[in-house]
C-alpha cells in the first residue's frame, strides 16, 4: 500500500509563509505517480490546490493559489513540496497530499487513489 506523511503545517500570520512536505514512507516510492494537493476546511468539500505530473513537467493549480503557491517534487527523495507564500486567512485548512495514476493532472478529489493523513494550516489575521 503506497503511504504519504504530509508535514510542516503550523499557525501562521496572514502574509506569512510555508513548506509542505509529503514524504513517502517505508517502501512506497513516488516515481509512478502524479501527486496533488487538496485541502479541506470544517464543514467544507475537499478542494483541489495542486497537482504535478509523475516527472515535474507539468503542473496545474487551483485559480485561488496561482502566483502564491508552487508545488514541486523530488523524486531522488521521494517526496513532493507545496511552497505557500502570502498566506491568507482562507488558507485555512487540512492540507492533503494525494498520489494518482499517470495520465491527466485530476483535480477532482476522487481521481486519486492514495491519501496522506493531513497536516493542519491554520491562518490568522
Amino acid at each position: 500500500q503506497v503511504q504519504l506523511v504530509e508535514s510542516g503545517g503550523g499557525l501562521v500570520q496572514a502574509g506569512d509563509s510555508l513548506r509542505l512536505s509529503c514524504a513517502a514512507s517505508g517502501r512506497t516510492f513516488i516515481t509512478i505517480y502524479n501527486m496533488g494537493w487538496f485541502r479541506q476546511a470544517p464543514g467544507k468539500e475537499r478542494e483541489f490546490v495542486a497537482a504535478i505530473s509523475w516527472n515535474g513537467g507539468s503542473t496545474v493549480y487551483a485559480d485561488s493559489v496561482k502566483g502564491r503557491f508552487t508545488i514541486a517534487r523530488d523524486n531522488a527523495k521521494n517526496t513532493v513540496y507545496l511552497q505557500m507564500n502570502n498566506l491568507k486567512p482562507e488558507d485555512t485548512a487540512v492540507y492533503y497530499c494525494a498520489g494518482g495514476r499517470l495520465g491527466p493532472l485530476y483535480t477532482v478529489a476522487n481521481e486519486y487513489s492514495y491519501w496522506g493523513q493531513g497536516t493542519q494550516v491554520t491562518v490568522s489575521s
